[in-house]
């Protein structure tokens, strides 16, 4: 097991998570709201990438009572290092661990923004795509890598086409936005296989339906209540790249 890796890849999630913070902030609005510009308590928040990433701290708030905005920086730092670490362990040295490495931020980031106001902002999605295209393109150039690049792409294009359906079918129980994220997942599942793609896919939906059968035992939902889908379709991508990382 590649110790070494597994702790380097760890301590980067741990770096990243705190600075989802405030993107996750700014991106939890409701559709056809604009993205967040102010703290809490109305005091504008930087320009430029400064605004964006970063802790929810407000220079302006902290002079008074050092109040923080937005989601817990120690449960976005557990959550990324934990997941970069299993996907460490799982792939090992492979080429593509990298690209993985790199997608968990923004996939914890989508889920985090889905779980506040079940919404999966376009700026996000579409962007990941595109660059899990190319960085998995680049990776299938490099010695050892363990997939194939016109698979991942034919993944997430089928993958998109069945959500799609999906939602044509059913708008209230599939958003659009997940129909988007499905780009990336494809990718990501049909890079080690169709059997992948299958098995992601079908865990994402366990897991979802276990969620929200939970919420209404729990009498915290009905069975008309929306589920956030985005967090359970990264949960069953991440259980497929472990498998096929043991497997491999």
């Amino acid at each position: 097991m590649p110790y070494l890796l597994i702790a380097v890849a760890s301590c980067l999630g741990a770096l990243a998570g705190p600075l989802l913070v405030r993107p996750g902030y700014r991106l939890s609005v409701e559709p056809e709201q604009p993205w967040r510009s102010d703290c809490p308590a109305g005091h504008p928040l930087e320009r430029g990438a400064a605004g964006w990433v970063g802790p929810g701290r407000c220079p302006g708030c902290a002079a008074a009572d050092g109040r923080r905005y937005g989601g817990s920086p120690v449960r976005l730092a557990v959550v990324t290092a934990g997941c970069c670490g299993v996907l460490a362990a799982a792939v090992g040295d492979r080429p593509e661990v990298a690209v993985w490495l790199l997608a968990v931020p923004p996939l914890v980031l989508l889920a985090a923004v889905d779980l506040s106001v079940q919404r999966l902002p376009d700026v996000l999605t579409l962007p990941l795509a595109a660059a899990l295209a190319v960085a998995l393109g680049v990776c299938a150039l490099l010695p050892g890598a363990d997939g194939s690049w016109p698979r991942a792409l034919a993944g997430g294009g089928v993958l998109t086409g069945v959500y799609f359906l999906l939602f044509l079918i059913n708008p209230r129980g599939m958003g659009f936005g997940d129909v988007k994220l499905a780009a990336s997942i494809g990718l990501v599942l049909g890079w080690y296989g169709w059997d992948h793609v299958f098995f992601g896919t079908f865990v994402g939906f366990l897991l979802a339906a276990g969620y929200g059968l939970t919420l209404v035992l729990t009498g915290r939902a009905s069975r008309r209540t929306a589920v956030p889908f985005g967090p359970f379709m990264a949960l069953g991508a991440l259980g497929s790249l472990v498998v096929a990382g043991l497997a491999g």
